[in-house]
């Protein structure tokens, strides 16, 4: 199977997650106000909702797709797939 195309861009939204997490950890080791950290939560919890979204748009899109038009997958089975994975969005 080829490299997914929304790889790149989900991976990049987990880095600035990661980056934002690093400074939400320092913040409180410096015991900064609660309500910056919480702001900068909500931006690490949607960046991380982000990149679910599309990682689970992209595999509905192209994986789920390709696999039975290729004839990998019955159209039974994709729909199982289908319902199990928009459990995650």
């Amino acid at each position: 199977m080829s490299k997914n195309a929304t790889h790149p861009d989900v991976l990049k939204r987990l880095k600035r997650a990661h980056g934002h997490l690093k400074s939400i950890i320092t913040m409180l080791e410096d015991d900064r106000a609660c309500l910056e950290i919480a702001q900068q939560l909500l931006a690490v919890e949607k960046a991380i909702g982000n990149a679910k979204r599309a990682l689970v748009h992209d595999h509905i899109d192209h994986c789920l797709e390709r696999s039975v038009s290729d004839g990998d997958l019955s159209a039974d089975a994709a729909i199982q797939e289908f319902k199990e994975i928009t459990k995650y969005l």
